[in-house]
């Protein structure tokens, strides 16, 4: 992994958690959530990172650039699911908020974070490791290997009755 001249990399910590909630939010509005709608959650998602960089749960890096300005960055969430055929490691690695500010795309940054970040879960005997790519990215992690699954997904309805309600005696 490797950064064009200047740029620096270095692990995020709890104070870093206002910055890259910045940068995720940046993220939802690229990908065309409503402004309103990704504010709505700032704020918890923001102590949510707080709390799980001080914790570990989530590990981060961070870019800077020559003049120390933060441009990039990327984390990974560290979940101990139930060990499968598939992943029978302890753990497995969710990559998250991999940010690079619009000056700064095209250099290589998101690669080598993203390659950070690997090595990070190679280091831990981390054999599972997944990720939501939007548009933009699924290049770069198709190139490194990623490949899509066949994951399914449903947003349950905030107003759903209590199981209790359902049951039919």
């Amino acid at each position: 992994m490797t950064f064009p001249a200047g740029y620096t990399l270095r692990p995020a910590t709890a104070a870093d958690a206002v910055l890259i909630q910045a940068q995720r939010d940046e993220i939802f509005t690229d990908m065309g959530l409503d402004a309103d709608r990704v504010q709505a959650v700032s704020a918890a998602s923001q102590a949510w990172l707080r709390g799980a960089l001080s914790s570990g749960l989530y590990q981060g890096w961070l870019v800077e650039d020559p003049a120390g300005q933060v441009v990039a960055g990327a984390g990974v969430s560290w979940q101990q699911p139930q060990p499968s055929p598939v992943n029978g490691a302890k753990a497995r690695a969710y990559l998250d908020n991999v940010y690079v500010a619009p000056q700064a795309r095209r250099q290589g940054l998101a690669r080598s974070l993203v390659q950070r970040l690997l090595s990070e879960c190679g280091h831990r005997d981390v054999r599972l490791v997944t990720l939501h790519a939007t548009a933009a990215g699924r290049p770069l992690y198709e190139q490194l290997g990623f490949v899509p699954t066949d994951e399914m997904r449903l947003l349950v309805p905030v107003a759903v009755a209590p199981v209790a309600d359902l049951d039919p005696a």
